[in-house]
Order: structure tokens, then sequence, then C-alpha cells
């Protein structure tokens, strides 16, 4: 069932997601070659406990961190470790999710380690614009959730070849991290298609391989990375439709 959130609800909510937009944004003088995916862990818990939040992905289903930082091949879920080190030339992609005074915001941002090679800032740049058509189709008079999955996979893979990720998928957020609707990257009729009312709030997450499509999990439970080895990208926002349009939460 969706639950729809009321405006003091999305105040909420929109609350948390700016708290979450100002720590991606500072990440852009943390992230850089020599930094462990550690310290960036780290520095989100520091920064999200210090704005009063709870870093919500601690101790989710028994995940041990308070981000997932995902490096080149690994999709999403990646574990934070003082042995993984940034190197020039790496793409490293930072999902968050902030719970403050009960309502949860969840965002993901991909950064470029260095100088990246020019297919890798393609298939980031790519990425992020999948995102913005994303949002750009769910704001649409009449709209319904496929709609941002067909504008996602006509941008990434009719358009540029890439592996559109369909074993995950953005969702419904705000009273817990995963919430109903699934908001999946790609159409087939056989899945639900609710139309998108005030009241919704959900993530929008293209997940976008340069390679194939195909993802597997590692022995830790969580790494997910693609069959392939090459590299993936994420980009995520959180999003409500309100009275008066569609409104993104995680935005400065």
């Amino acid at each position: 069932m969706i639950q729809l959130k009321r405006p003091h609800e999305i105040e909420g909510i929109r609350t948390s997601g700016k708290v979450l937009a100002e720590c991606l944004l500072r990440l852009d003088e943390i992230i850089k070659e020599g930094v462990s995916t550690w310290d960036i862990d780290k520095f989100c818990y520091s920064f999200i406990k210090e704005h009063r939040g709870i870093p919500s992905c601690l101790g989710y289903c028994g995940y041990p961190n308070s981000a997932c930082v995902s490096v080149n091949e690994v999709v999403i879920h990646g574990i934070p470790s003082k042995k993984k080190i940034l190197n020039n030339g790496d793409i490293v992609s930072v999902d968050l999710c902030v719970t403050l005074d009960g309502y949860v915001s969840d965002s993901t941002r991909t950064y470029e380690v260095g100088n990246v090679s020019p297919e890798v800032h393609k298939l980031n740049v790519v990425t992020k614009k999948c995102l913005d058509l994303g949002i750009e189709a769910a704001s649409k008079k009449g709209a319904r959730i496929l709609d941002v999955g067909s504008a996602v996979f006509k941008k990434a893979f009719t358009e540029n070849g890439y592996g559109v990720v369909r074993d995950y998928a953005g969702h419904g957020v705000g009273f817990n991290i995963h919430e109903e609707p699934e908001v999946p990257n790609y159409v087939d009729k056989l899945l639900p298609n609710p139309r998108i009312k005030p009241g919704m709030v959900f993530a929008i997450e293209p997940m976008i391989n340069m390679g194939t499509w195909r993802v597997k999990v590692l022995k830790d439970g969580w790494t997910v990375v693609t069959q392939d080895e090459k590299p993936a990208c994420h980009w995520e926002h959180t999003v409500a439709m309100t009275d008066n349009g569609l409104e993104v939460l995680t935005l400065l």
C-alpha cells in the first residue's frame, strides 16, 4: 500500500533532505585520491549526527555502516573499508539515507576522482541526465510510475547502449527507507504502474552500467557488482508530488 504524506510530513522529509543534500555537497571536499571509503563513511556519520539526524542505513537489515560507498564496478551497497583507497580515475557513488525527527530522505551522487577516462565521464553525465529526465517525466500531468522508467531506459539504453539495472529499483520513502511504490528504471507491462498522486514521496534512482545490465551480489551479502566488471554509475533524489507539482526534496 502506498502511504500518502500530508503537507507537514512532506515538510519533515524536506528538512531531512536538506541535511542529506548538504552532506553530499560537502563530500566534494573529502573525496579525492588517497582517501579511503572508510574515511567517507566516517565523515557522513559525523555530519549527520552533528545536524541532529540519524544515518538510516546503519544497522538496517544488518548493514554495518552509515553510507554505501560504491567504487567503479560496484553498482550499489559498497561496504566502506579502511583498505579501499581511492585512486585517480575512479568513479565512486555515495548513497545516503537520513532520518530526522522520524522522517527519512534518500539520495545518491556519483563523484569522479581526479582525471577519469572520457568513457567514465560520459557514463556519469548520462546517468545524471537519466535522473533529470526521470524527474521530468514524473512531474508531467497524469504521469504514472513507469513513465519514469521509460525516460531513464530511453536515455541510457536506446540512445547510449548502456545496461540498465533491473534487479534493483527506486522506491517509496519518507516514513521508512523502503516503501511502496517500486520505481523501476525500465518498463515491463507486467509491473505495477500507479498514477503519481499528491502525497506520494519516492526515490528516483537510475543505476546504469557501462556494459551489461546484469549484476551479482558478492559473498558479503551486500556488495552488488556488474557481472562484466565494467564501471557502474548511480544518481538518486527523493521527490514529492504536491498540490503545486513535483518537488525534489534532496536539494539545498
